[in-house]
């Protein structure tokens, strides 16, 4: 059994001095694939990780204190891959990907459009290159776990009034049709699989009281290669560990 966890932590020192490590010994994961880590190497208490026996591997932005992506797992990877060999979303720090045996696991961090205009540009870029390169390392590396924050919701149902979201970046019909076509290519929404009914969601807005009241979003999935379906055992979120706007989201894997 392996249970993945996936967490944007919206910096991982602010995390961390609000118990995330201590959360994390309790919680057990074999995996956690962080986002947001906001930090470069060297500064997320590595040692504080190696110390509960976990290999920690990171990839930062070129821009201090912005976006960054981690994996931290108990078992050391064969291979850990930073970035995606593309310049234009590697400098942002959006993608790493580690190797154990035949399965890869991988952290993302889809960029937000919420500023409109050229970041939405570069965020539907991001989606066509992204899907892209999944399907080229699919070649020879058949299974994939794909976690992370995708900034999309899926369905009607991963959005608390959706009616009023449609103009809304994270929920415009362009990004839910990109998401539609990856689901399509093959890719499974590990906790679709397990559960069918609404009202689930990882992120919530700081204002107007929103996580008390449940007013979310689902925006962060662990994405499997349909040839790892069967193997999905339990999925969840765990929307009442709050060290950040949004919770982690788990997936238990029979491998």
């Amino acid at each position: 059994m392996k249970r993945i966890l996936s967490y944007n932590v919206n910096g991982i020192r602010a995390a961390l001095k609000k118990g995330f490590l201590e959360w994390m010994e309790n919680e057990n994961p074999d995996v956690i694939c962080i986002q947001e880590t906001k930090a470069q190497n060297g500064q997320m208490s590595e040692e504080e990780f190696e110390k509960k026996g976990y290999n920690i591997n990171s990839f930062s932005a070129k821009k201090p204190g912005y976006s960054g992506v981690a994996i931290i797992s108990k078992e050391k990877p064969d291979y850990v891959e930073f970035g995606m060999n593309n310049e234009k979303y590697d400098i942002e720090g959006r993608v790493i990907r580690a190797d154990f045996g035949d399965l890869s696991i991988i952290s993302a961090y889809f960029p937000s459009g919420t500023t409109g205009g050229p970041r939405q540009e570069y965020k539907m870029n991001f989606l066509t290159d992204f899907h892209l390169y999944l399907n080229e390392l699919k070649k020879q590396r058949s299974k994939l776990i794909i976690s992370g924050d995708y900034n999309i919701c899926r369905l009607w149902i991963d959005i608390h009034n959706p009616e009023k979201q449609q103009n809304t970046s994270g929920f415009l019909p362009e990004e839910r049709e990109w998401f539609q076509q990856f689901v399509d290519d093959g890719y499974v929404d590990s906790f679709r699989v397990i559960h069918e009914d609404p009202h689930h969601y990882s992120w919530w807005s700081y204002r107007a009281g929103a996580r008390a009241r449940n007013k979310g979003w689902r925006i962060d999935y662990h994405m499997v290669t349909d040839n790892l379906k069967d193997k999905i055992t339990n999925a969840g979120i765990l929307p009442n560990v709050v060290h950040s706007d949004h919770c982690p989201v788990w997936v238990e894997m029979d491998m």
